[in-house]
């Protein structure tokens, strides 16, 4: 019989005798789930009896008082009172009380332990400890090893971490290895606090290395691209060598080209250069090792694979410039910019030279972009940069827009691989920094400062960002921009205080807006992916009175937290997006959210769904690029769905950015798999075509063409670098520069920086060449083909007016026709009676049955055909959200150096017992992969690369010149 009243045990509670104490204790703890309401109202005694030191039973009586505040929904009193059960609190109890008090103990015990961590001072209560190790010591038995490493994670315990894994190796290294990678995986996705990250990735790299039969040089390789620590990567290149892992080695170095910074390359470089081997052999190993890690090779083979399957519509930029007009320096800079996107990488600048006349039409800062467009195309091209760019650098003729552009463009050529370059543009800043202010040398410094910016991106030269403060001491709008702009590129990532505190200072001097917002975004590239040691410079530029600083601030949150989707840092952005009274501020803060949630992009369109709708349109702006960045090659469907309304918002820069964010969005997307994809690409076109739209929109609309068909239709936006699971830097920070294009057009070129090749290149390990074979693609090839060529419309003729016709003559005519088809009837039957007599002997009347047999089979085709299309519109998705992609057994080939989305390289499979075996096992990640040759006696055909073409066949193109170079500039000023 249920008991329905704790009274006859509370009465028991006043008893002198501690025996009849303990037994009602017990008893209410047995019914305290049931009773609780009741038992509370006594809840003064309980805490008295607890209080009470000479009664032994206090711990059973914290027990119950613990209960009862757990059914009143206390729990912080809850865990309290549960503490001081001791052994009365029983880890092992299934029921709700347990589970839930145990889960509030642990992240009780976590958040302290985090603050301990980071400040040393902070006291765990001994219970407490002992409760959360309890749990652990219940998981661990339970086999539950992912979980206990997960919770030891949070709580920031590495001695946990490292007992645990220690004890898994030695019990099965396999095993191990497989929690290495796991803790690996959430160290990079659960910890927020830098400092504990880069001790638990170091705990792993000694783990890693002291594996015996299971050594794993690839995870170390992610490992010591997240710590971007040379020696770690010396020392790994120097034990492949002496293992004489060569294969794995040049893996790794393609690897680390793809996804390292420019100073770790360096400095590997340079440890690597100074170490001799004693070994002919090993020095081969060390030698080719070097050459992959200069770059070169990986330059070469993405140009050949973006010259090789260029697939650029030009009839959409063709009709894009016919359309708008090309005296104006809006409409030429954004035709210029599309084109530099389309043909991205590709080597390829016959749009230029073809359209010189138009070309011609450039002016000033025009003529600028249209040089420096040159740097996009043949970026990479780093055997040819040079020569292609002479015609038109300083030592020509040309005019100094020209000059400028020219300088910009050698460093887009070169970015991230400036080391044969930035001697010659280091000159150049030098001998000409001083004389910055003069109208001609500023524009060229102009470009120079860019140039060298770009070109050693994250390379902490000292020399050189001293070389760049000269410029940006010399005060002058013009010059001192760029040197802003490339002491933070140069220093990315440093979180260099001293460079800090200059730049802050000198903004905080000058009068001039645009250096002022150039230092600003400076020292946000400086403080990159810092997180919170970045707070000290965060809070400076927040704290300021000038906007232009505040911006800055704004920039400085995003890149410190890139991709960490840092609770705080949106907090911060979230308020000055509603709060700021700069228009300048508001639209920095919500776009810079997207630089936040870059792994976290599903919850990007929920976050800034409500800003969308904002009064505001600079918010609504900063909204669509936020999704823009986020969401960037994802084909993200929620995230569209916000784009929509904005593409048809009423303010002109507003349906610019959502026009962009849609193309960044849905970059290398294609009807089949995404059917919006041909809405949004009419979209553009109409808007274009519109006499009566705004020239922003335009600007917008045809700078979207460029990029959703980037790189001719061949490259994607990627901020995350799958072998590593790392950001990928450059893509970011070509993002951060793109957003600055908002004030300064030649900055959109930045954009091209995060365009990344989808390929899939087989590299054959004994001489670096590209072999042709075929791999297998288990999917329907529709999926993944290039969106259909636009058509060439002919021009419609204008309706001729009609003549006046006289009744009389009206009715003539139609008994002129009477007559006529009467006789035509008459001659039709003596043809066929002819027919009929001539068709026994075979001769015409087979040529009249084989005419007729013709048109009646040609209209049944067409019948046919239109059954067919029909079909295929039965068949193709209906809906306009993504296409699901299947595996299909049935394979087609697709050839080494092909193009592959990052969708399809799931699908991809190297054929079995095939020649080429891919040194690291093909798990849909594309890029560069090592091939081992089974069968290297074997004849094979090797696909030349743009570098080996240009060095034995193609002739060096003739440079086209700007037309007007030798008018003064002046004459078009109107333009500008």
């Amino acid at each position: 019989m249920a008991l329905v009243s704790a009274a006859p045990y509370l009465a028991l509670l006043t008893e002198p005798d501690n025996n009849l104490k303990t037994y009602a204790l017990s008893s209410l703890n047995d019914v305290v789930d049931q009773l609780w309401a009741e038992i509370a109202n006594n809840i003064t005694e309980l805490e008295d009896l607890f209080e009470d030191e000479s009664f032994q039973k206090r711990a059973l009586a914290a027990l119950v008082i613990s209960k009862v505040y757990y059914n009143l929904g206390d729990f912080d009193a809850s865990v309290k009172y549960s503490l001081f059960a001791g052994e009365e609190f029983n880890v092992e109890e299934q029921s709700q009380y347990m589970e839930t008090i145990v889960s509030k103990c642990i992240n009780l015990y976590n958040t302290l332990s985090q603050k301990k961590f980071s400040n040393g001072d902070v006291q765990i209560d001994a219970r407490l400890e002992a409760i959360y190790e309890k749990m652990l010591g219940k998981c661990l038995k339970a086999n539950e090893v992912k979980l206990t490493l997960g919770i030891a994670l949070e709580s920031y315990r590495l001695d946990l971490v490292e007992s645990i894994l220690k004890d898994q190796i030695e019990q099965n290294e396999e095993n191990g290895l497989s929690l290495i990678n796991y803790v690996l995986v959430c160290t990079n996705s659960a910890i927020p606090n830098a400092n504990f990250r880069t001790q638990v990735l170091n705990s792993l790299i000694s783990f890693l290395l002291e594996l015996k039969k299971h050594q794993d040089f690839f995870t170390i390789t992610k490992i010591i691209v997240q710590l971007s620590d040379s020696q770690l990567s010396t020392k790994l290149f120097q034990e492949l060598v002496k293992q004489e892992e060569e294969l794995i080695a040049y893996q790794v170095a393609f690897d680390l080209v793809h996804t390292a910074s420019q100073d770790l390359l360096d400095d590997v470089i340079g440890s690597l250069s100074s170490s001799n081997d004693d070994t002919l052999d090993k020095n081969l190993i060390t030698k080719k090792v070097l050459n992959i890690l200069s770059g070169v090779p990986t330059c070469d083979f993405d140009n050949t694979f973006l010259f090789r399957n260029n697939n650029t519509d030009t009839t959409i930029l063709n009709k894009t410039k016919n359309l708008l007009d090309g005296r104006s320096s809006v409409f030429h800079s954004a035709v210029t910019f599309a084109n530099a996107f389309m043909h991205a990488g590709t080597t390829d600048d016959s749009f230029f030279r073809k359209n010189l006349e138009w070309l011609g039409r450039a002016a000033n800062w025009s003529k600028f972009s249209a040089t420096a467009a040159l740097g996009v195309i043949h970026m990479g091209n780093l055997s040819q940069g040079l020569t292609i760019l002479k015609p038109y650098l300083p030592t020509s003729t040309s005019a100094s827009h020209t000059k400028g552009g020219a300088l910009f463009a050698l460093g887009l050529i070169f970015a991230g691989h400036g080391r044969e370059v930035i001697g010659y543009l280091k000159k150049y800043i030098d001998d000409n920094g001083n004389s910055a202010g003069s109208n001609d040398i500023d524009i060229q410094l102009h470009g120079a400062a860019l140039g060298a910016g770009v070109a050693e991106m994250g390379s902490k030269k000292e020399d050189l960002y001293d070389s760049l403060k000269t410029v940006l001491y010399s005060d002058s709008a013009i010059s001192s921009q760029a040197a802003a702009y490339g002491m933070g590129l140069v220093k990315l990532g440093a979180g260099d205080e001293e460079a800090t505190h200059d730049m802050l200072t000198y903004a905080l001097e000058t009068q001039h807006e645009n250096i002022i917002r150039a230092l600003s975004i400076g020292i946000a590239l400086i403080q990159y992916g810092r997180e919170d040691k970045a707070n000290f410079a965060i809070d400076d530029l927040l704290s300021q009175e000038s906007s232009i600083l505040r911006y800055g601030g704004a920039f400085t949150i995003g890149l410190a937290f890139a991709g960490t989707a840092n609770s705080e840092a949106i907090k911060k952005l979230l308020h000055y997006a509603v709060s700021d009274p700069s228009d300048d501020v508001r639209r920095a803060s919500v776009l810079n959210l997207g630089f936040v949630l870059i792994r976290d992009y599903t919850a990007a369109p929920q976050l800034v769904k409500l800003l969308s709708q904002s009064h505001n349109p600079h918010v609504r702006y900063g909204t669509a690029l936020a999704l823009g960045i986020a969401c960037a090659g994802r084909a993200y469907s929620p995230a569209i769905e916000v784009l929509e309304p904005l593409i048809k918002d009423p303010v002109d820069f507003v349906r610019q950015g959502a026009m962009m964010a849609t193309a960044m969005i849905l970059i290398q997307q294609n009807e089949f798999i995404y059917p919006k994809v041909k809405e949004f690409s009419a979209q553009y076109a109409d808007t274009i075509k519109n006499k009566h739209e705004d020239a922003l929109a335009k600007f917008g609309a045809t700078l979207s063409q460029g990029i959703i068909d980037a790189g001719g239709r061949n490259v994607t936006i990627n901020l995350e670098n799958s072998q590593t699971n790392t950001l990928n830097t450059r893509a970011i920070v070509g993002l951060a520069m793109f957003a600055q294009s908002w004030y300064w057009f030649p900055l959109a070129h930045f954009l091209s920086l995060s365009f990344a090749p989808t390929s899939i290149i087989g590299v054959r390990s004994v001489d670096l060449k590209i072999p042709k074979f075929e791999l297998n693609c288990h999917a329907n090839p529709e999926y993944f083909q290039y969106p259909p060529q636009v058509e060439e419309s002919k021009e419609k003729q204008p309706d001729k007016l009609a003549t006046a016709v006289l009744s009389t003559t009206q009715k003539a005519k139609t008994r002129a026709k009477k007559k006529q088809s009467k006789k035509d009837a008459d001659k039709m039957d003596v043809d066929e009676n002819k027919k009929e007599a001539l068709e026994p002997n075979g001769d015409k009347a087979g040529t009249g049955n084989g005419t007729e047999k013709d048109t009646t089979n040609s209209s049944t085709n067409k019948n046919k055909k239109s059954d067919a299309k029909d079909e295929d519109k039965k068949d193709a998705p209906q809906s306009q959200s993504p296409a699901v992609v299947r595996y299909t057994k049935n394979a087609y080939k697709i050839e080494n150096l092909s193009r592959v989305l990052p969708q399809q390289a799931n699908f991809v499979a190297f054929a079995k017992d095939g020649r080429f075996v891919p040194v690291r096992k093909y798990r849909g990640n594309g890029g560069i992969i090592v091939l081992q040759d089974t069968k290297p006696d074997e004849p094979i055909e090797f696909i030349k690369t743009v570098r080996q073409l240009n060095i034995t066949e193609a002739p060096l193109p003739e440079p086209f010149t700007l037309s007007g170079e030798d008018l003064e500039e002046d004459d078009d000023e109107s333009d500008e």
